[in-house]
């Protein structure tokens, strides 16, 4: 499938979750690889809409920050790398496409999926504390992920 979006014109989109660190998956084998690792997943469905930019991805950022966080966190790219989407929404078969979108994962099975429903008109703080409660019942990996300042200063947050 052919890009829908320039990578260059996304390429800032993708380093801000890189930057607290979401490793980028670009390949259906990278998602299939990921997803099956042993432990704890977050695959991210990043986007370009303002959704994205004003919630879904400060959101990530300000979650990684809890005291317990998934093993392997990681992102696909809506419109752009769109096999590896589409590999990540199969591993999700009960929840429709959505992006953006966070799905979480515990040794290959689905555990939880935050839509685009759920993230459209909401704050990044709320979405951070649904998605801190699903990381409290289900990770035991040591966050936060990447010191609180690298964050406030890759979203300029707080």
């Amino acid at each position: 499938m052919k890009s829908i979006y320039d990578r260059r014109a996304v390429v800032p989109m993708w380093k801000e979750l890189e930057a607290v660190g979401v490793k980028p998956l670009k390949t259906p084998d990278e998602v299939d690889e990921a997803v099956q690792s042993k432990g704890t997943v977050m695959v991210v469905v990043n986007s370009v809409c303002g959704c994205a930019a004003g919630a879904a991805r400060p959101a990530v950022a300000l979650a990684l920050q809890n005291s317990v966080i998934p093993d392997l966190c990681t992102t696909v790219f809506a419109g752009v790398d769109r096999e590896a989407v589409e590999k990540a929404r199969n591993w999700m078969p009960k929840v429709p496409p959505s992006s953006p979108s966070v799905m979480l994962f515990k040794d290959g099975a689905p555990l939880f999926a935050l839509e685009r429903r759920q993230i459209e008109g909401r704050s990044a703080d709320q979405i951070a504390l649904d998605l801190k409660k699903q990381f409290d019942q289900h990770c035991t990996n040591k966050g936060p992920s990447v010191p609180a300042e690298v964050v406030q200063k890759a979203f300029r947050l707080r």
